[in-house]
């Protein structure tokens, strides 16, 4: 397989899709590829509004995306991909589509065969097993929490590692390590703004100048940089 799973699409004061797109354009190579877009994480702005954001930057990287809106059939639209691009938002509306599409299970088969999938935030969370470690209000009835479960462990985009002043509610720390304890053979990597997960040729590290927080059940929570092997977690 081939990820590229981002925490998040924009850093503050940066463009859409800034930070990361020249992991991007290394990550999908120099020939012109049919990709496909799964914008149905949106909800405050149009699929074809989506689209065209993500075209912007693609763009420039000699790409372009097609929404999966746009075709008839979009099961066979994963299935004659080059490329798989999920975009965020509302990971429990994305779900909710993305069963309602029945796409799980032809994304998962394309992207074990070698399509290369790039999500970031909720297109992050449902390469995960499941929905759980998501930030986002359940708005909608995902229809299930399973996702697509391209990868073992879980990821929790955007991690934070204190409340805004003023909050005096939990922390993303106290809410992960109740996942963990409810879920005990479970990783959890606390991804930071700025970075991403990227695997290829069996190898997972991450990318980024931040480090990223390892939780599990029973285990001193840990820090992981750039150059460590995160490939323990695929075990």
């Amino acid at each position: 397989m081939k990820l590229l799973l981002l925490s998040n699409s924009t850093n503050p004061g940066e463009e859409y899709l800034d930070y990361p797109k020249h992991e991007i354009a290394s990550f999908l190579g120099k020939d012109s590829l049919k990709i496909v877009f799964i914008p149905y994480a949106a909800i405050t702005i149009s699929y074809d509004e989506y689209e065209e954001r993500v075209n912007a930057r693609f763009r420039e990287l000699g790409q372009e995306v097609k929404g999966i809106h746009r075709y008839d059939n979009p099961r066979e639209a994963i299935q004659e991909a080059d490329a798989i691009v999920v975009g965020g938002g509302n990971t429990w509306k994305l779900v909710r589509m993305l069963h309602d599409e029945n796409l799980m299970s032809v994304i998962k088969s394309k992207v074990e065969g070698g399509t290369p999938y790039i999500g970031w935030s909720a297109g992050s969370n449902v390469a995960c097993p499941t929905l759980r470690t998501t930030n986002d209000m359940p708005i909608i009835d995902p229809k299930g929490f399973d996702t697509i479960g391209l990868i073992p462990f879980q990821i929790n985009p955007h991690y934070l590692d204190t409340n805004p002043v003023g909050h005096g509610g939990e922390t993303r720390e106290m809410r992960i390590m109740e996942f963990v304890a409810e879920n005990k053979d479970i990783y959890v990597v606390g991804l930071r703004e700025g970075t991403m997960l990227h695997f290829d040729q069996g190898v997972l590290r991450l990318k980024g100048e931040k480090t990223a927080r390892i939780f599990k059940y029973g285990k001193q929570t840990e820090e992981l940089s750039s150059g460590d092997d995160f490939s323990f977690l695929l075990k």
